[in-house]
């Protein structure tokens, strides 16, 4: 049986990104940092947080970032009140 190679993140962030640009149609992207955290930012908390049992203090030390700015993010995303 062979095994066939699944595309890492970053080709299909790559892909993704260039689909993006070209549906433009020669249009100027705005503002294109912020919507590509955004969009990675919120599923990676959701993944992390399901993960780790809904634990900040496991969430932050497995994404390597502060309990605090976690939970920020957590409260900018709407995953948490």
């Amino acid at each position: 049986m062979t095994s066939v190679a699944q595309p890492s993140v970053a080709d299909c962030v790559r892909a993704n990104l260039q689909t993006y640009l070209d549906d433009l149609d020669g249009g100027v992207a705005n503002n294109m940092y912020a919507m590509v955290i955004s969009v990675v930012e919120k599923p990676l908390l959701e993944v992390v947080m399901q993960h780790v049992g809904h634990n900040q203090s496991k969430a932050s030390q497995c994404l390597g970032i502060n309990r605090n700015t976690l939970r920020k993010k957590l409260l900018e995303h709407g995953l948490i009140e």
